[in-house]
């Protein structure tokens, strides 16, 4: 079994951020609310799963 380090929290957690980040300037840019409201739960989930990481990683 590999050892969880909370490393594929964290390149989950920036490939979130960079997702979340493109859908909220289109959501922005093409005045789509949903769009932006989506970029903006990525970006969250990006802060939850880099905490995750964080905290694996103490561990």
């Amino acid at each position: 079994m590999a050892k969880n380090d909370g490393m594929s929290d964290k390149v989950k957690s920036k490939v979130n951020k960079v997702k979340g980040e493109v859908k909220e300037q289109y959501g922005n840019a093409a005045d789509n609310k949903q769009k932006e409201s989506e970029g903006k739960k990525d970006k969250m989930k990006s802060d939850y799963q880099k905490t995750k990481g964080d905290f694996k990683e103490k561990l």
